[in-house]
């Protein structure tokens, strides 16, 4: 297992440490539920140093990505960023990602943690046309400080006007003492706020002046407990669990990032599966009956028969009720069908509903 670069400094805050994606992470620290609404009331911060960077150079830089990535990066402006995945060659998804312009010709990638090796050696097969590569995964730190109240916590740490970043924009500024820091308006909580990349060596004082300048607004240091009820309240996918290589971007919902303006690994047979219209869906659900729908829990029609798999679930800390994923027949897709969890051996009633479950 590795270890990031605040491994100590979260040992000390008393964070409960587990072992996810290869490195030891902080689960959390006060308490799941009351991180969360930390998030989605104020402002906390997430050390997510574990997830890898991966940079794209050279004049043949764009050619590369439009050929690995389903969005169509011609449309990405230097200063902007984009949510994307890598296809694979039979109609899954090798990772979903955030693509972003740094320059002309430079590119960052921000793959999963648990992808990194597998996206590298994906990225690196696919590189036919000479792109430089660069995989930095081991030597950048990330932190994300979310929240409503983000902005005023943190600008004084910068010469970056933070407020005005366009929600997927980025500025190279300023930030806590330390020069050249990609400062990023995105963030899987959906609640707003920032990504804050940099070098290893500066993390430590970035995270120590982020909570002392956010101490007026009650900042909070957030495990990943948090991070997965924030983000699945927002229906978001998680890689491994809602989206994987066997599932499809258009089963998963990801059309919005799938571009068939141009050709990429795959779009072929993916645009015959748009036409044709898909097999089965990911699904919203909410339950009407008490209880946590949790991951692996079989989704069953009104007679109990099995017709799919929950990919995600809990209680929503901030919608109160128990809420998950999961990917159904088409004919069960629809918002407002009636479909069934079994828990144990209860059947639990739920309902398709459409995503994000919390609407703040």
């Amino acid at each position: 297992m590795k270890n990031t670069s605040l491994h100590d400094t979260h040992q000390a805050l008393g964070a409960k440490i587990v072992p996810f994606a290869g490195f030891n992470m902080p689960v959390q620290y006060a308490g799941v539920t009351k991180e969360h609404q930390t998030v989605r009331e104020g402002v906390g911060v997430f050390d997510v140093s574990h997830m890898g960077e991966f940079f794209v150079k050279g004049p043949h830089a764009l050619d590369l990505l439009q050929k690995v990535t389903s969005n169509n990066v011609a449309n990405l402006q230097v200063g902007k960023a984009q949510y994307s995945c890598l296809p694979n060659a039979t109609g899954g998804i090798v990772d979903d990602l955030l693509v972003y312009r740094l320059q002309e010709e430079e590119y960052l990638l921000v793959v999963n943690a648990s992808n990194i090796e597998k996206d590298w050696k994906w990225i690196e097969g696919q590189n036919t046309v000479g792109a430089v590569l660069e995989n930095l995964s081991d030597a950048y730190s990330l932190l994300a400080i979310q929240g409503p109240k983000a902005a005023a916590a943190t600008q004084s740490l910068s010469n970056v006007s933070l407020a005005d970043i366009p929600f997927y924009s980025f500025e190279m500024g300023t930030f806590a003492g330390t020069e050249d820091v990609l400062i990023s308006a995105t963030g899987y909580t959906g609640s707003g706020g920032f990504e804050i990349y940099c070098k290893n060596e500066d993390v430590l004082q970035i995270w120590n002046r982020v909570l002392e300048a956010g101490a007026a607004f009650d900042i909070q240091p957030i495990g990943l407990a948090a991070r997965d009820t924030l983000r699945l309240e927002m229906g978001y996918c998680l890689y491994g669990n809602d989206i994987d290589d066997s599932t499809s971007p258009l089963e998963a919902g990801l059309g919005w990032i799938t571009k068939f303006s141009k050709k990429f690994t795959n779009s072929e047979a993916l645009l015959l599966q748009k036409e044709s219209g898909v097999s089965k869906k990911l699904i919203g659900f909410e339950l009407l009956d008490k209880g946590v729908p949790r991951h692996g829990y079989e989704i069953t029609d009104v007679k109990g028969n099995l017709i799919g798999r929950v990919t995600s679930g809990t209680m929503g800390p901030t919608v109160k009720k128990g809420i998950g994923m999961g990917y159904v027949p088409s004919a069960f897709a629809k918002a407002g069908s009636e479909i069934y969890i079994r828990v144990r051996k209860r059947l639990l009633k739920a309902q398709v509903v459409k995503t994000p479950f919390y609407k703040g």
